[in-house]
């Protein structure tokens, strides 16, 4: 919507039923007109409305708003006359509803529609919002000039008045277009100056209370501005007018027009902001003002406080500190166009109670990583691909503080004493955190987005990332109890491939989780989740994730799940998986299934126990059952890039033989990676045993379609279960 500049647009609102509000909005429409002899439309816009207005306009309305809104011609080839309701008066009036038996339903973009179609013909237009604000009711108060806001003198009444000045306050409306109209005032009420105090909202006007006049117009069917010109309330009608157009009105329109920003005075801004305004720009220096300002009227920290103890609490402290905020723009900001004001108002919100700038692009479900080096750098990860984001914190104090507000409620600290951290979001998003004195050029900060519902099997294959076999392949190994590694390197995918198998776990079986920081998000219901703790501010009772792990064997685990195996924990796992813990999973940094078992080997060699190298080797050989690689590539895409057995050793050798693999084969136009999924022919080892256990596995998912050479789309063959036993070991072709 966007309104004739020449035209003003009055809403009329009320706190509660029964102030007058429609009397009021008919009367002072009929009060422009006589008093500024211009063209004035009357508009009923009330969500409730019941043709009120018909009544005391005393005219059937020719259109309506809602048939206006469904009229399919062009309103510019129809006359006025035939789109509005002319008042004998001369006063324009386009109804809501034609009575009781309607409903006013209107879209927002229709009603901006007519709105800026009507500007165009008329100065004045007077729109009854009514007392709900829906969404249309919205749209015309974010395009009046001024709001009246219509009272009484009863204690309820002004409480519901308190509690909508609130509500326009949180969805930064200025106060300044609050115009507040004391209707019915009588000696035997509350006093105008009590009203205006509790509302915190100097009046505009008082409109005593006659009811004898306001009965013989609504008898008449005329608003009694104009069948009783003489009466004291017509006299109080056209008080509030000359107020309103005496000046008010034009100040108001100044407000709203847009206009570049301006650069705050020196003075202004001296002593506010305990940073230096070299090298901030005009719209920073204003923000830093602003913050500082609402600091010194608010305690932000108690009010955190509050929303830690009270989760309760956290919409209410949020709607306070917003109309604080607001207050205090308008007072500095009075001059910036709405669009901006309402951009500043949330900017300021979200880094005085929430992640500021980072709070919009967790929002965006494109980006998937968030990288930030310093307050003027944001790195972002999008399909893939890594980018600098136009969105910056206003200093490195600013950054420390949102730091800070990460990990303080989950008991955690970042100081120059223990200057790194690893922290989650509420959402499940891995943090991690390093300020100064490690971060030379300011804090450090990287976040790992979790996928809301995680990644499924589908989405994977969607993706490209294997095939439908693989994971058919891998389901039969997590369902059935092989220990499962997965290997690869950073940002490659691990913990959420690690989700995605972990709902294969039975329901019935009883999953322990041990990580530094939760993300896993399993769905089975028989789930513990254990979380490390770092050393306290005196370096001790930190918990560790060997500590853990030796804690779970303690809780009667049928799985042990460990987030990432990165020190002597390594042995613990493989200890655990050996005693019992079939089906057990974990992670660890690898580019490769041959790599990963020397990564295994080498963490095992930080456990400070002093095994050669052959009996861990043997530990590994005896504990895992599969390493599955996951990588990203180059071009941004991630996939599963081998499934391999872990087959068993061969004199001082881990013998590894690989099911299905990934080869590359060239890049399309786009230098997208392009490659086919194969399977080896290799049958694992364990086929037999769970052959055995009676478990059916086809056979077509270890073979190729030679048209397609993808894994498992050929013929159709009989599954292994019915085949003859063979003897001993399962053929195994080795590949190291």
């Amino acid at each position: 919507m966007a309104i004739n500049q020449n035209c003003n647009l009055i809403a009329v609102v009320g706190g509660k039923g029964g102030v007058g509000k429609s009397v009021f909005a008919a009367n002072f429409a009929c009060t422009l007109m006589t008093e500024l002899r211009s063209q004035v439309l009357l508009i009923d816009c009330d969500a409730k409305s019941v043709g009120d207005q018909n009544v005391i306009m005393g005219i059937k309305p020719q259109k309506t708003l809602k048939e206006l809104a469904n009229f399919q011609g062009s309103l510019n080839a129809q006359p006025m006359n035939t789109l509005v309701t002319m008042h004998p008066s001369g006063l324009a009036y386009l109804g809501a509803v034609r009575g009781p038996e309607e409903t006013l339903s209107i879209a927002p973009d229709l009603l901006g529609k007519l709105t800026e179609f009507f500007s165009r013909a008329f100065k004045f237009i007077v729109v009854d919002v009514g007392t709900d604000l829906g969404p249309a009711q919205m749209a015309i108060l974010q395009e009046a000039t001024a709001i009246m806001i219509v009272t009484s003198p009863e204690v309820l009444v002004v409480t519901q008045t308190q509690r909508l000045i609130n509500e326009l306050l949180s969805a930064t409306f200025p106060k300044e277009m609050f115009q507040l109209v004391i209707n019915k005032a009588s000696p035997t009420g509350l006093s105008p100056q009590t009203i205006s105090n509790q509302l915190q909202l100097p009046y505009l006007g008082i409109i005593p209370q006659d009811e004898a006049t306001t009965m013989m117009a609504l008898q008449k069917y005329t608003p009694f501005v104009i069948s009783s010109p003489k009466a004291p309330v017509t006299a109080a009608y056209y008080d509030v007018a000359r107020k309103l157009t005496g000046g008010t009105l034009q100040r108001l329109k100044t407000l709203t027009r847009p206009k570049p920003l301006a650069a705050p005075p020196t003075e202004a801004a001296a002593g506010s902001a305990p940073v230096s305004g070299h090298g901030l720009d005009a719209r920073t220096m204003l923000k830093i003002r602003i913050h500082n300002e609402l600091i010194r009227t608010v305690d932000l920290k108690k009010l955190l406080l509050d929303t830690k103890q009270d989760e309760n609490k956290e919409k209410e402290v949020r709607e306070k500190t917003k109309r604080e905020i607001t207050l205090i723009v308008d007072r500095e900001a009075s001059d910036v166009s709405r669009d901006e004001r309402s951009k500043l108002i949330k900017e300021i919100l979200e880094e005085a109670l929430g992640l500021g700038p980072l709070e919009d692009l967790l929002a965006d479900n494109d980006v998937t990583e968030i990288m930030v080096n310093g307050h003027k750098k944001i790195f972002v990860e999008k399909s893939g691909k890594v980018q600098l984001s136009p969105s910056t914190f206003t200093s490195n104090d600013h950054l420390r503080r949102i730091i800070e507000r990460i990990v303080t409620p989950l008991g955690r600290q970042i100081n120059e004493s223990t200057p790194t951290v690893d922290a989650r979001l509420k959402d499940g998003s891995r943090v991690n955190a390093v300020i100064e004195p490690l971060a030379i050029d300011g804090p450090a900060l990287t976040i790992r987005k979790f996928k809301k519902g995680g990644i499924t099997a589908e989405k994977y294959i969607g993706y490209g990332s294997i095939t439908k076999n693989m994971i058919d392949f891998l389901r039969i190994c997590v369902e059935n109890g092989l220990n499962v590694v997965i290997s690869g390197g950073t940002g490659s995918g691990k913990t959420s491939l690690l989700n995605m198998l972990s709902s294969y776990i039975p329901a019935n079986e009883r999953v322990i989780t041990v990580e530094d920081a939760a993300e896993l998000q399993l769905q089975q219901e028989h789930v513990v989740r254990l979380e490390t703790r770092p050393a306290s501010m005196e370096g001790t009772n930190a918990i560790s994730i060997r500590d853990l792990i030796k804690n779970s064997l303690r809780m009667r685990p049928d799985r042990i799940i460990v987030g990432e195996c990165r020190d002597g924990a390594a042995l613990d796992m493989l200890q655990a998986m050996n005693t019992g813990h079939d089906g057990s999973m974990t992670t660890t940094h690898a580019n490769s299934p041959r790599e990963c078992i020397a990564r295994l080997e080498t963490l095992c060699m930080m456990s400070g126990m002093d095994l050669p190298v052959r009996a861990i080797r043997e530990q590994i050989a005896g504990a895992v059952n599969l390493i599955v690689q996951i990588s990203r590539l180059s071009d941004g895409s991630r996939k599963i890039l081998s499934i391999t057995e872990v087959a068993g050793m061969q004199g001082d050798v881990v013998t590894l033989a690989e099911i299905f693999r990934f080869k590359e084969t060239g890049y399309d136009k786009n230098r997208k990676i392009q490659g086919i999924f194969q399977a080896t022919g290799t049958i694992p080892s364990f086929i037999q045993k769970l052959s055995d256990k009676g478990v059916t596995i086809p056979r077509e998912i270890f073979g190729n379609d030679p048209t397609t050479n993808a894994p498992g789309s050929g013929p159709a063959k009989p599954p292994i279960a019915t085949m003859p036993k063979m003897p001993g070991v399962a053929p195994v072709k080795k590949s190291g």
